[in-house]
């Protein structure tokens, strides 16, 4: 794993039924130092579950982190023993979800109204691993929306040694709002990160929430220590080649054609182990968007990834359907 400190610099968010295994390993190819999460996974789970499937992973996936899900110090602490044997490279606690599931679990955003149990939680886990324990938290939660109350919280959290917050720069409503509405409603407030960050310069500081250019990126970067792309990295992937390329010098990411065969390869293998091609598929949906036969792309893989569950040629075949919509070929994959 990169430096720690330096890791987070650019990171795709844990997102439900998007971000797994085959998912991440497309986002490794597109990004190769990038810092990926696994979706949230529950301490009930993980105890009591399936765990190599939930918790398997290609190495080619590191640097790798696992974001649990509990408000239980003693589960949290048993589970991050068992992430750590597995491999991963960080263990990251939700405090940021604001399902009604979740909430029933008593973990995720409810949890930014008990800062004690957090850093009691986080003090645990630190204790049983020596990798990174990490938190991923919003600026504030209903009525507890001042920056006051986002900053002391921080800081009561902090006194657990955790010293890497993910910040998702909105509020969340714990009732009213559904959880996409949560993402886009509540009003960004990147500069209370900025903020917190030059308050806290000991701390490393990443935000998450409304960022989807590669130039954004770069001015958060002058402020920030890293940054986080949650569904802007999965409707527009090329957008973690961009940024990718913009921190380690151009060229450092394949073209769109290498893509396609890469994961060409990949799902040859995966159908071997009976993987549907259809659960692979569906992440690359977004890899040409915005350029001359993306609609063709889209439309020749949604019409069939279901027909036929091992046609590894899949991703070729959409290629050369989209290629040949297009007049003049490789337009785009400029």
């Amino acid at each position: 794993m990169t430096a720690f400190g330096t890791a987070h610099r650019l990171c795709v968010a844990p997102m439900m039924d998007w971000t797994d295994r085959h998912c991440r390993y497309f986002h490794r190819l597109l990004a190769p130092s990038a810092l990926l999460y696994t979706e949230m996974v529950t301490t009930g789970a993980i105890l009591h579950g399936d765990r190599e499937k939930l918790l398997g992973f290609n190495r080619q996936e590191h640097p790798l982190a696992l974001q649990l899900g509990g408000s239980d110090p003693e589960d949290l602490a048993e589970c991050v023993k068992i992430a750590a044997k597995h491999g991963y490279d960080e263990v990251n606690l939700n405090v940021g979800c604001p399902s009604d599931r979740v909430q029933r679990g008593r973990f995720g955003a409810c949890l930014m109204l008990e800062p004690e149990l957090v850093r009691d939680c986080v003090t645990a886990m630190r204790q049983n691993v020596t990798i990174p324990v990490t938190v991923k938290t919003r600026i504030g939660v209903d009525e507890c929306d001042s920056y006051g109350y986002f900053s002391d919280f921080i800081n009561r959290v902090s006194e657990s040694g955790c010293e890497v917050f993910i910040i998702h720069a909105r509020k969340a409503w714990l009732s009213g709002l559904s959880p996409k509405e949560n993402r886009e409603v509540p009003t960004l407030r990147h500069e209370w990160v900025y903020r917190l960050k030059q308050e806290r310069p000991d701390l490393v500081v990443i935000l998450n929430g409304g960022i989807t250019t590669a130039d954004q990126v770069k001015r958060h970067l002058h402020e920030l220590d890293g940054v986080m792309l949650g569904r802007a990295a999965y409707q527009t992937p090329w957008l973690l080649a961009q940024c990718h390329n913009e921190l380690s010098g151009p060229g450092s990411v394949p073209e769109r054609e290498d893509i396609v065969r890469e994961m060409t390869k990949y799902i040859h293998g995966q159908v071997e182990k009976g993987v549907p091609v259809k659960h692979i598929s569906r992440h690359l949906l977004g890899l040409f968007q915005g350029l001359p036969g993306a609609r063709r792309w889209r439309r020749f893989i949604s019409e069939n990834a279901h027909r036929d569950a091992e046609n590894h040629e899949l991703l070729l075949q959409a290629l050369a359907a989209m290629q040949a919509s297009v007049p003049h070929k490789g337009r785009h994959v400029a």
